[in-house]
């Protein structure tokens, strides 16, 4: 699991092309985002969904439409870890690849796990999760999600292996809106 914790994770490439200067039109949101942790972004309440790999495919899909949510994180009761995140997007996946498939009937795959899904689906790519400590600032947060080529960030306590929170491209945008406005 690859966990973001300091400006270290600074693109090299952000770092040849971005001045930190005042005439810089980046300046102001680098500083913004520099001075300001994952855990200030983290709303008082919220809703978060985590689901085992135990579950069944079917179940996780209807928890997920039935709380609103679009994605969750997947826990693993055997390596006792996050592995990965479940999305609207792999369950598309998951249906469009077993209707071309003329051994599994599509009801079938009603009683898939998760787990099963992701070993069939994945075959041997699995990569680790990435995931981001709440003392990490929002700037090494948007460095790992373009890095990284993805849309959602685990915010996950390193004392407690919680997750608290789940970052967005545009959760990151609102919250920089707070403060522009």
């Amino acid at each position: 699991m690859e966990t973001v914790t300091s400006s270290e994770s600074f693109l090299a490439v952000e770092n040849e092309h971005l001045q930190d200067t005042p005439e810089s039109n980046n300046s102001v949101y680098t500083s913004f985002m520099k001075s300001h942790r994952c855990y200030d972004l983290i709303p008082t309440s919220s809703k978060l969904v985590v689901f085992d790999t135990s579950l069944q495919v079917k179940k996780a899909f209807f928890a997920l439409v039935t709380n609103g949510v679009r994605a969750a994180p997947l826990w693993d009761s055997k390596k006792q870890s996050f592995v990965g995140m479940l999305t609207i997007t792999d369950f598309i996946n998951i249906l469009h690849r077993y209707y071309k498939s003329a051994l599994v009937q599509i009801y079938e795959l009603e009683e898939h796990k998760i787990e099963t899904w992701r070993e069939v689906y994945l075959q041997d790519s699995f990569k680790p999760l990435v995931c981001i400590s709440p003392n990490a600032s929002l700037f090494d947060a948007v460095s790992s999600l373009i890095r990284n080529k993805i849309h959602r960030l685990p915010v996950i306590d390193p004392e407690s292996g919680n997750t608290l929170y789940i970052l967005t491209h545009k959760r990151i945008l609102k919250f920089l809106k707070l403060f522009v406005s």
